[in-house]
């Protein structure tokens, strides 16, 4: 079989699994959080923590609860790894240090999972499984009730609330997120994932030399951390590394895994706002730019040049053997266009053009499908800025969904879509005027400036992945990175919320002959301009001084 057949098959299987799975994941989703019941365990976690699940929030509230919630989550992540070295099951690794420390608590509690260590080399089990897999299944729940907020926001009228953060939290880490990691950790142990709580031993012989391998609790791990699209690795190398994602097949499943719960919520919308045909006009958005990035990077990767790469049927460097250019294609556009960052291959040695598509991914605000949550809500804010070009076009007042689009709304949307480009470019110009920073760059010219971009792109959308060639471990990139990190997750989180408050207390409109139909296919078109055009003219002279430099020299 050729390894384009090879690459276009694995694609064909990919939306079939999706496909089937969207319609009962959508709705299970919607029933989690539209339910009144409560589960006994989950009333057990309500008084302990002294919450009121059946209090409805105005978004101020609801917002005090998701940062007073993730302040937590970082102290603690903080502490525990400061406190490594006298922790039981360390490994003997030692305390990690303060800045690095710092950069990785922000980093797993904002659902970004940027590692700028060795994973097998730094954390011991206790920090790896009581720290950062914990922050993996509450920080993607965050995400997803956030995404919850803006709906209901869309859904109710001359209310203003929002629903409950501490019920919403709960039930998408319980009634979600736990089980469906179950059956996905089960599925990669039967696949040949390892899953031990074993020491540092030593395997085989290396140029005289033994090599030192640490087990651990890498299944259920690497469940998590694709399903809550967090990407965070047990070892350095993560899911290009064995023991982590053994098989082709493993590699496609953990795809799915990652794409699974962010296109199933546009169902989940659908059904919370009254017309499933609205969720299916964002899934088509979601699903014609994700299509269309991986025919671009199959492209790129497999229109080879020169005997070497035609020999290997594709640009392999960097690429591992048993996915070949195909599944690595395939899982780098996945992971890229939503904010896992998980990576099978490193991004550094795709070609100029497939490195470029992988950061303009991430540009366009890991909204097709995007972040479990994340990707919903920034596809809303993005459906709320094409309605109103619209309405400009034909001089007519916006409304989506009933709502009127005022003023109010496009400031919340406008500042939005500005936090992460003016976190990105700003960083990354810091970065390159200052005297030390470019010694952390191995490469020069523009390879080394995508190097760059590339990190800070990925910081402060909350992605996670790098292009592998730039040392991050130094108090610079590590303060810089974890504050774009901090910044790109919840300043855009402040901005959706007082949004979902603001649509909320409105009265609904009701449809006339000049009501823009957002739920047919013509929305979804300029839906899609919109999001291309907005993130090109933003980002177009950083992409041309790197990527596209060095596609086209």
């Amino acid at each position: 079989m050729g390894s384009v057949l090879a690459g276009v098959l694995q694609l064909l299987a990919l939306i079939a699994a999706l496909a089937l799975i969207y319609v009962p994941a959508g709705n299970y989703l919607a029933q989690v959080y539209s339910s009144r019941r409560h589960l006994r365990v989950e009333r057990w976690i309500y008084r302990a923590i002294g919450a009121d699940p059946d209090t409805e929030m105005r978004w101020p509230a609801y917002l005090r609860g998701v940062l007073a919630f993730s302040v937590a989550g970082v102290l603690f992540l903080y502490l525990l790894q400061r406190l490594q070295g006298v922790l039981p099951g360390s490994l003997g690794f030692s305390s990690v240090n303060p800045a690095q420390s710092f950069n990785t608590a922000v980093s797993f509690v904002t659902n970004t999972n940027w590692q700028s260590y060795y994973g097998e080399q730094t954390m011991g089990h206790v920090v790896q499984t009581a720290g950062l897999a914990v922050q993996n299944f509450v920080s993607a729940a965050v995400g997803m009730a956030v995404a919850v907020a803006l709906v209901r926001g869309f859904a109710r009228s001359r209310s203003g609330e929002l629903g409950n953060f501490w019920a919403d939290l709960v039930r998408g880490t319980l009634r979600v997120l736990v089980p469906a990691a179950v059956l996905g950790a089960l599925v990669l142990v039967a696949c040949g994932t390892i899953q031990n709580f074993s020491g540092i031993h030593e395997v085989g012989q290396f140029m005289g030399n033994g090599q030192q391998w640490n087990g651990g609790a890498v299944a259920s791990q690497e469940a998590i951390k694709e399903l809550g699209t967090n990407g965070g690795g047990y070892f350095n190398a993560n899911s290009a590394h064995p023991f982590e994602n053994p098989t082709p097949f493993t590699n496609l499943f953990e795809i799915f895994l990652i794409l699974v719960i962010p296109f199933s919520l546009t169902r989940t919308f659908g059904l919370m706002v009254g017309s499933v045909r609205q969720g299916y006009a964002i899934l088509a958005t979601m699903a014609t730019i994700w299509l269309g990035f991986t025919a671009l990077m199959m492209w790129a990767e497999f229109s080879h040049h020169g005997p070497a790469l035609q020999a290997a049927g594709g640009a392999m460097e960097g690429k591992e053997v048993r996915f070949g250019v195909g599944g690595s294609a395939l899982f780098a556009v996945s992971t890229t266009l939503t904010s896992t960052g998980a990576v099978d291959s490193f991004h550094s040695s795709f070609t100029g053009l497939g490195g470029g598509i992988t950061m303009l991914g991430m540009m366009l605000g890991e909204i097709a499908p995007g972040g479990t949550g994340s990707g919903l809500y920034g596809m809303l804010i993005m459906a709320v800025i094409a309605v109103f070009l619209a309405g400009l076009m034909v001089g007519r007042t916006p409304e989506y969904l009933g709502k009127k689009i005022g003023a109010r709304e496009m400031k919340l949307a406008a500042c939005y879509i500005l936090v992460t480009p003016a976190l990105v470019l700003v960083f990354t110009a810091a970065s390159l005027a200052l005297p030390t920073p470019p010694h952390s760059m191995l490469n020069s010219g523009a390879h080394g400036f995508s190097e760059v971009l590339y990190a800070f792109t990925s910081a402060a959308n909350n992605n996670g992945s790098a292009f592998a060639g730039l040392n991050a471990n130094t108090d610079w990139f590590n303060t810089t990175t974890g504050l774009a990190m901090l910044l790109g997750r919840f300043l855009p989180m402040v901005f959706v919320l007082a949004l979902a408050g603001s649509l909320a207390a409105q009265r609904p409109v009701p449809e006339s002959a000049g009501t823009l139909r957002t739920e047919k296919p013509l929305f979804a078109g300029l839906l899609v301009g919109a999001i291309l055009i907005i993130t090109g003219l933003t980002y177009f002279p950083a992409l041309a001084l790197g990527p596209l430099a060095e596609g086209l020299a």
